[in-house]
């Protein structure tokens, strides 16, 4: 008889992997509680199906990848969070989407805290100016260049389930964890100001499929 095992709550779905044979990868999340403090505290797994030779080590080249794409951490067993405690479920989502794209072999690094936005030709930079808050500046001023800004930081906002500091204050968002999260915001800072874009791959990533039982996969 199979046995079956509660991997968690699937959030993400990578229907074809494209580097390593067609297979079939999951962003899953489990929550497991603090039995000090009573808190739960999430953690997320990569996890396939596939048995073909080599699927560990790409699985693993994916953990590893989201860990400094994401400015995550890993436990001994191999399962991801975020150093805050907190879930950041739909930034997450992104990190191993941005993860899985990558050609296997690829040297990984942060992503820088600035970007040029191709439809304003401006140099946006997102500075953490403390408990979990950022700002976007730009390198240009006026009304056009505000507009951006505001328009930028509603992005990062929305990749990344974060929220706004005020009216009068469109181009600061924050973590409600209250703590810094460079590389995770450095990544988003890449898909921002197409945020509408961002999101469509998403859902169209959602709607491409289910992750398969090991007999249908390789």
């Amino acid at each position: 008889m199979q046995r079956i095992v509660d991997i968690g709550r699937r959030i993400e779905l990578v229907p074809i992997d494209p580097h390593f044979y067609d297979i079939t990868i999951g962003l899953y999340q489990q929550q497991s509680v603090d039995t000090t403090t009573g808190k739960e505290t999430p953690f997320f797994l990569v996890h396939t199906y596939s048995r073909v030779a080599g699927v560990a080590d790409r699985i693993e080249e994916v953990r590893q990848t989201m860990q400094v794409l994401g400015g995550m951490l890993k436990t001994a067993e191999g399962l991801l969070y975020f150093p805050c405690g907190s879930a950041h479920q739909a930034a997450c989502r992104r990190v191993f989407l941005e993860a899985c794209k990558l050609t296997p072999g690829t040297r990984v690094e942060r992503r820088p805290l600035w970007t040029l936005d191709k439809k304003s030709q401006l140099t946006v930079t997102v500075n953490s100016v403390g408990d979990g808050i950022y700002a976007v500046t730009a390198d240009s001023e006026g009304r056009g260049a505000a507009r951006r800004i505001a328009a930028i930081a509603g992005g990062l906002a929305k990749l990344g389930e974060m929220k706004d500091t005020g009216a009068d204050n469109k181009d600061t968002v924050a973590f409600d964890c209250g703590h810094a999260h460079d590389a995770l915001v450095g990544l988003l800072l890449t898909r921002a100001p197409n945020v509408r874009i961002a999101l469509r791959e998403e859902e169209m990533s959602t709607s491409r499929g289910v992750l398969s039982a090991p007999s249908q996969q390789m």
